[in-house]
């Protein structure tokens, strides 16, 4: 909902692309200096208790936000400043919440939970959008921010059900740098988790930037509305749900091939989406942006840890989510570009990279062919 309601809000105050591009920077950068800490923070500490601090902060921001524009005193660098203090707190939440996963259910039932975890989230995304773009049209942003600050605080009483998890990591004293460059030098010495967090980086930046611009396209492109960009979204979350279920059915039957096709599936949903400037066309395109999507996310992260040591879980996952912090060197670039090219040739441009990207990952990583 936060997606939708901020990328339109903000395009619709500046009707600039390269402020959207600022705004999503300016969540993400903080999670690019903050994630290593926040997931060896994730190994010392009760994971529950930093997601539960991950969801009320967000709640009291998204409250703030509301007031200020329903009070008609809403400007870009608002959006701005709570972008950076929300990527502050998802990277200390989210090493937390996926780190949590291994330990209610064991890595035995890991693809499964990651897979319905994953399909939980695109329900969301599937029935979101649609209601924060309706309420938008009909209500404003400022009603859209309320109700997403009350739904935080509704996911710190429902985490309050979650068992607690206790600690993993031996080191709960000395420097935490010391954790950091005991997580780094196990990743640079396993050879798969490498990989997989390369190819995760790859397809942050090449296929996530559509996603925050999409305003450009709705608005440009297509001339419509907030309503009409949240059935985009709604439409990729539906993709994204079927794919999600479609995993968790087939267990651990060839991910790895099935991860390097969801990246070939999101490449060509990108070029489909520069080819044809239609909002019908795009709406079906979404359903195959959601599958790629379902794909990357749920596979690459349960085979990043299934393959990691129970003990450097936490930091391993901080990596990963440094793509999301990485994100502005895909979107802020694109933002711009878009202003002086155009939103059509920009995604053209990113989903050819992702072609070609994707076909080297093919033909030289034989083990992640054959992961399962």
């Amino acid at each position: 909902m936060q997606m939708l309601a901020r990328g339109y809000l903000i395009y619709e105050i500046t009707g600039s692309a390269s402020l959207l591009g600022i705004v999503n920077a300016a969540h993400a950068l903080p999670m690019l200096a903050l994630a290593l800490f926040g997931g060896a923070i994730a190994d010392r500490f009760e994971r529950k208790r930093l997601i539960q601090a991950g969801q009320i902060v967000p709640a009291i921001l998204a409250l703030g936000i509301g007031i200020i524009i329903f009070t008609d005193n809403i400007h870009w660098y608002h959006l701005v400043l709570v972008s950076v203090i929300q990527g502050s707190m998802f990277s200390f939440m989210m090493p937390a919440r996926q780190a949590i996963i291994p330990q209610l259910v064991g890595k035995e039932g890991l693809s499964n939970a990651m897979a319905l975890n994953a399909a939980g989230m695109s329900v969301m995304t599937l029935v979101s959008p649609a209601i924060a773009g309706v309420l938008y049209a009909w209500r404003g942003p400022a009603n859209v921010y309320f109700v997403i600050a009350a739904l935080n605080l509704l996911a710190v009483a429902l985490t309050v059900f979650v068992p607690k998890t206790g600690t993993v990591s031996s080191t709960n004293k000395g420097p935490i740098v010391r954790d950091i460059v005991a997580g780094l030098t196990y990743i640079k010495q396993t050879q798969i988790i490498r990989i997989l967090l390369i190819m995760g980086l790859a397809t942050t930046l090449l296929a996530m930037p559509f996603r925050f611009l999409m305003p450009v396209f709705v608005v440009d492109v297509y001339n419509k509305g907030p309503e009409s960009m949240g059935l985009l979204v709604a439409v990729m979350g539906g993709g994204s749900l079927v794919g999600s279920l479609f995993i968790a059915s087939i267990g651990q039957w060839k991910r790895g091939m099935i991860l390097i096709i969801g990246s070939f599936t999101s490449a060509f949903a990108l070029l489909l989406l520069a080819s044809l400037p239609f909002y019908f066309a795009a709406a079906v395109i979404m359903i195959l942006l959601g599958l790629g999507d379902a794909g990357r996310r749920t596979i690459n992260q349960s085979l990043v840890m299934e393959k990691t040591e129970t003990v450097f879980q936490g930091r391993v996952m901080s990596v990963f989510m440094m793509n999301f912090g990485l994100m502005p060197l895909g979107v802020l670039p694109a933002g711009i570009l878009m202003d002086i090219f155009g939103g059509q040739v920009v995604i053209g441009l990113l989903g050819l990279i992702l072609l070609i990207f994707t076909f080297v990952i093919l033909f030289t990583q034989k083990n992640l062919r054959n992961a399962s």
